[in-house]
This record gives C-alpha cells, structure tokens and sequence, in this order.
C-alpha cells in the first residue's frame, strides 16, 4: 500500500491564505476622491451652459480655483488629478495641478450633461417651460430635446469616477467636473434615488469628499468651500 505523504500541520491550510493586509485581517485602505466643480464663468446662474465650446473661467473663477487649490494642498497628498474636458474645467484642473506639480488627465466620462436645445439657453426663460417642472421633480424620466438623459449622465459619471477610484487603490486623486455629474455621483455615493439629487447643492469651486473602499462608498464631505469663497447655491 502506497504511503500517504506527510506534511506540517497547518501548512496547507496557510498556504489558501491571501497575504499582506487581508492576512493580517486589516482592510485595504480606501480611495479618496475629492470632487471639485469648475470655477465661476461670466454665465453661471444665467445661462444652461451644457457643453458649449469656449466657456471660460471668469477672473473670480479663477481665483477661486486657486483657492480650492491651496485648500486641497494644504489637507491632501495627491496622486493625480482628472477633469472633464471643457474649458472652464480644465482652467480649474490647471490652477489645482500647478499647485500640486500635477498634470491634468482628462476623462469625457466627467462631461457635463448634453443639454441638446437647451444649451446657451437663459434658464429665466427654461424656469418658464412646462419640462422645468420635470426637471427639478422627476429628472430621472427627463431627456433633453436632441441631448441627454439625466439617467444617462448619471451612469456615465459614476462608472467613470469608480472606475478612477480603482485605478488608485488607497490614493488621493482630484476629479473636477460640473454641479449635476457632482451632484449624480455624490447621490450614488449616498445611495441616493436619482429623483432627489437635486436637493444637493454644489457650489462653484466646491469639494465633495467620498471614500472608496471595499465595503463600498462613505461620503465625507459635500459642497465644502474654503473660507474666502462665497457659499452661496449658484
């Protein structure tokens, strides 16, 4: 009869073991990432922006992305910053990358939502539209005439800002966008219906903090603003 073989107790069972942090029983650190909307431009809180070409940073925009910049400075190591390819997003990428000694990695995942029609459009005069009151109520069942669905927008960011998350397992990373993809991704963070995340406010320049972990999100911070930028909903 063949002998059977031998080995050391326990060998085998610590072999199936993971190592590192896992085989210590410690969880992997989260990912933090730190939501910024773009800086004032000369149109915010008159105009639907969407993504109209040449929309830049207004001289208090700018100053209030470097703002934003010396506050994340100040509280963050930072590996790396994203941002959504619009102009009046870049410029406040630039402002919070210089500051860092970063570059800008640019995502069309973090696109603010198409507005088809609406764009350029004053939104004195879309407040007046029968679909406003859609907007603001039901957004998940609303689509812009010839552009998006906030469903839509709502999913693209938020599988492209996990997706970045888990590029940096552990890391801090920067992601500046625009007030309703922000808005989208902290409300996902939230677990959040779509139909309520208009009840956030996102600011110009704000930050909103969310941890990703292996647990799932937790959501630090929302419309945080450094003390010398006004706090006002715009």
């Amino acid at each position: 009869m063949p002998r059977r073989p031998t080995s050391t107790p326990g060998r085998t069972l610590r072999s199936r073991l993971p190592s590192g942090d896992h085989a210590r029983g410690r969880r992997p650190a989260p990912t933090t990432v730190v939501l910024v909307r773009h800086g004032q431009t000369p149109t915010t809180g008159r105009v639907m922006p969407g993504r109209a070409a040449g929309l830049h940073l207004a001289e208090a925009g700018v100053a209030q992305a470097r703002a934003t910049a010396e506050r994340i400075a100040a509280t963050w190591k930072v590996s790396a910053v994203y941002s959504s390819p619009l102009e009046r997003a870049r410029e406040t990428a630039a402002e919070i990358a210089r500051r860092l000694g970063l570059r800008v990695r640019l995502r069309r995942g973090l696109l603010e939502c198409d507005t088809g029609d609406w764009t350029g459009a004053e939104l004195k005069e879309l407040a007046r539209l029968p679909d406003w009151r859609t907007v603001q109520r039901w957004p998940s069942g609303f689509r812009f005439p010839n552009g998006e669905s906030f469903l839509e927008m709502a999913a693209r960011v938020t599988s492209t800002v996990t997706g970045l998350a888990r590029q940096h397992p552990g890391q801090t990373i920067v992601v500046v966008s625009h007030a309703d993809p922000i808005k989208a991704a902290v409300a996902d963070a939230l677990g959040t219906h779509l139909d309520h995340f208009q009840r956030l406010v996102i600011s110009t320049c704000s930050m909103s903090v969310v941890a990703y972990g292996p647990q799932g999100p937790a959501v630090l911070a929302v419309n945080s603003l450094p003390d010398s930028l006004e706090t006002k909903p715009s």
